[in-house]
């Protein structure tokens, strides 16, 4: 009954229950390639949008591919109807954007009926991943970071942080010096590489012995050091 009523619309041969194969090897291919990127990403950095998105793509490309057919007419119909849509959306981190090309190909492949290579090229990437994120491949081996001194306007700050600094890093760099509070204040931004073992806390202390006591700030950074002199 559905086939009938599908062909009648279309004018073509469209058989349902090959549309069903496609759909729901796309969905199910979807969820692997969902669960691999919540797997090889920070815990604290994937949202639950994103991942919801990478189950929806194949399905959608699958569709499209089956409605298009061989039917040139209609392929530029579509290209001219998704041509008015407008993503604002700012760049995403590069793994986020190989995902998205992944579902896409993924869908490309259930919708043209090459189910067999599509479950093939999902297992395949999926264990690729999953096996470079347990030997934390690409991982650099350098805890760079980012760190902010407050310093009053009444202190030379320069050179005065630098024994702190040759003690427990092995390269820092001024990334930034600007003013704060009409001028009162100095904030001094490093760009730090600190050694081995070493405790964070041990080097704030010490930090806050020279800078009158006021903010100071250490976080995650991902540029690169230079090396001491």
């Amino acid at each position: 009954m559905l086939d009938t009523i599908l062909t009648s619309t279309t004018g073509e041969s469209f058989i349902l229950t090959n549309a069903l194969i496609v759909l729901i090897t796309s969905i199910i291919l979807g969820l692997i390639i969902s669960l691999s990127y919540m797997h090889t990403n920070n815990k604290d950095r994937f949202g639950s949008n994103f991942s919801v998105t990478l189950v929806m793509l194949p399905v959608i490309i699958a569709i499209i591919i089956l409605l298009v057919g061989n039917n040139v007419a209609r392929a530029f119909s579509l290209a001219g109807a998704f041509s008015i849509i407008r993503f604002r959306s700012a760049p995403g981190d590069p793994k986020d954007i190989a995902y998205i090309f992944f579902t896409l190909a993924v869908g490309l492949t259930c919708g043209m009926g090459y189910i067999g290579y599509s479950v093939l090229f999902t297992f395949v990437l999926c264990a690729v991943m999953l096996i470079l994120e347990r030997v934390n491949f690409g991982e650099s081996k350098e805890k760079v970071m980012e760190l902010k001194i407050i310093v009053p306007e009444d202190l030379n700050f320069e050179g005065v942080f630098d024994s702190t600094l040759k003690k427990y890093t092995n390269s820092y760099n001024i990334e930034r010096i600007r003013t704060r509070d009409f001028g009162a204040l100095f904030e001094i931004t490093y760009s730090i590489n600190l050694k081995e073992g070493v405790s964070s806390k041990e080097l704030l202390d010490n930090l806050r012995c020279k800078n009158g006591n006021l903010n100071i700030s250490l976080t995650s950074s991902i540029p690169h050091a230079k090396a001491l002199v």
